[in-house]
């Protein structure tokens, strides 16, 4: 009885470590996400104005200086293209850690892993990048 005990804490440790460090490495990277949103840009050196002077500059359609600003499709291709190859980045980075710090399986693992991932994403990035259209296409009145 105690054996069985010891093997079930051992159990409950090698599941739960991975999934509170996999839970730990996600809300890191959408907490430095959102920072990065909402943060405003420090000033480059020379500007002459110090940080949080002046008005708030407009997230949307504010771009880098000497940059032409992307409208149209090329407006949501690249934020949704960031999201897509971020969140597979993330994905693989999660499974590798699974895989070499948890459950040493079989070598065709990653692979598949890898492949199926990409699967998932080439079948998700569509359906993604329509409902992301629907969110931001201007409004329309009906007559």
């Amino acid at each position: 009885m105690v054996r069985a005990t010891v093997l079930a804490a051992s159990a409950d440790r090698q599941a739960l470590v991975p999934m509170v460090s996999g839970y730990l490495i996600l809300m890191s990277a959408l907490g430095l996400g959102l920072r990065r949103l909402y943060r405003p840009r420090a000033p480059r050196p020379g500007s002459g104005q110090p940080r949080g002077s002046g008005p708030e500059p407009e997230r949307v359609k504010a771009g880098p200086p000497g940059r032409r600003r992307r409208t149209g499709w090329a407006a949501l291709a690249w934020p949704v293209a960031g999201t897509v190859v971020g969140g597979y980045l993330l994905l693989m980075a999660v499974v590798a850690g699974y895989y070499f710090g948890v459950a040493r399986v079989g070598p065709g693992f990653l692979q598949s892993a890898a492949t199926g991932s990409a699967l998932l994403v080439g079948l998700a990035a569509p359906v993604f990048a329509a409902a992301s259209w629907l969110a931001v296409r201007p409004r329309r009145r009906r007559r």
